[in-house]
């Protein structure tokens, strides 16, 4: 076992685990992670909850408890899911404490089938900040156009957000400009910025699944050569796109505000393609100011043999953007690839939310008491 894991935490990449259920919480495993694999947050997605409560017992006592209660199926996975994240967010609050906010966090997601609602997305936002009622929660909300106002709405209001599922260079700084906004907002509202946190959650892995579907179907050497190459390149740029964003006169103005920046997460980060190392998107993402979320595979891969070699991101823009336009060169449309990622993106979680919603009312069916 070798300690990559307290290196990358020392190259100033935070880690976090892709994960969550009630069986982590209480068998102690996730303080386990967080007192020896360096773990400082957790994220959490329907797919994870569909999982969670669907495996094992572990929720039986409270769905037996909402099913006496008559609850809905759609109120029921809200009390099921808040009160992991809510138990979650107490185990990391020393976390929290000790870096001034900034790790020690837990994300819980927005409804996705409002993620092309701009209204609604922030009503649910602010519900949900209001459930969870823990300072070290951060509400993830889809960066889809109707989720950028959603975004500078919600944290002009002063909760802060994880914006997901973004996967292109332009919706990136998009959304750094709506989270400016948000924060601009809640400056002229007397807001104390300094307790205002976010990251924006830029995909990796499907990047590379999709565009390596797409060379190999030229089949030349040219394109096969370019394969396990775009996600890192689009990653790499999206950083130059931060740094750039951040050293602005419009940052600089909310920094003397006591802001925070929003930090740029790595997700999607285990890798889907077995040719490739189980620690790719993590021994090629390392800069600092970095969020890397990764599910329980790959930070055992990490601890077991990932290679932290420093920082391997600055210094990379001009091979990325490279890259990028030798796939572009081959009629692969970048636009095109990242549109259809997002949108596959939303339709999963929607599918994970509606085979959460039937799990859910299959198991307040199963528990429900006999009247008497």
């Amino acid at each position: 076992m070798t300690d990559a894991l307290k290196r990358l935490s020392d190259e100033g990449v935070a880690i976090w685990l892709d994960d969550l259920s009630r069986q982590r919480i209480t068998s102690g495993n996730l303080a386990e992670l967080i007192d020896q694999q360096h773990v400082v947050g957790v994220t959490t997605n329907p797919s994870i909850f569909q999982k969670a409560i669907s495996d094992g017992h572990g929720y039986d006592q409270q769905v037996t408890d909402l099913a006496a209660r008559k609850v809905t199926v759609e109120e029921a996975i809200r009390m099921i899911t808040t009160a992991d994240v809510r138990d979650a967010a107490d185990i990391l609050r020393p976390v929290f404490d000790a870096t001034g906010g900034q790790d020690g966090r837990v994300s819980i997601e927005v409804d996705p089938r409002l993620a092309h609602h701009t209204a609604p997305t922030i009503a649910e936002a602010k519900q949900l900040a209001w459930l969870v009622d823990r300072p070290n929660t951060l509400i993830k909300i889809p960066a889809t156009k109707a989720g950028l106002p959603a975004i500078t709405e919600v944290i002009g209001k002063g909760i802060s957000v994880n914006v997901t599922l973004i996967f292109s260079l332009e919706r990136y700084r998009e959304v750094m400009d709506a989270y400016l906004a948000g924060l601009e907002k809640a400056k002229a509202a007397g807001l104390d910025l300094s307790k205002i946190h976010s990251v924006a959650s830029f995909f990796v892995s499907r990047v590379d699944s999709e565009i390596d579907k797409r060379l190999e179907k030229l089949g030349t050497d040219e394109a096969k050569a370019l394969k396990g190459k775009a996600a890192l390149a689009n990653a790499r740029l999206a950083f130059q796109a931060y740094e750039e964003v951040f050293a602005s006169e419009r940052w600089a103005a909310l920094d003397r505000a006591n802001a925070n920046k929003q930090r740029p997460l790595w997700a999607s980060t285990g890798v889907k393609d077995p040719a490739y190392k189980d620690t790719l998107y993590v021994d090629e993402l390392v800069a600092p100011g970095t969020v890397n979320t990764m599910p329980e595979a790959t930070l055992e891969a990490t601890a077991d043999h990932g290679q932290i070699t420093g920082d391997t991101v600055r210094g990379t823009y001009e091979a990325a953007k490279a890259d990028l336009d030798a796939i572009a060169a081959l009629g692969i449309s970048y636009d095109d690839v990242v549109q259809l990622l997002e949108d596959e993106g939303v339709d999963k979680f929607e599918a994970s939310w509606n085979d959460l919603l039937k799990s859910t009312e299959a198991e307040l069916k199963r528990l429900t008491p006999s009247e008497g």
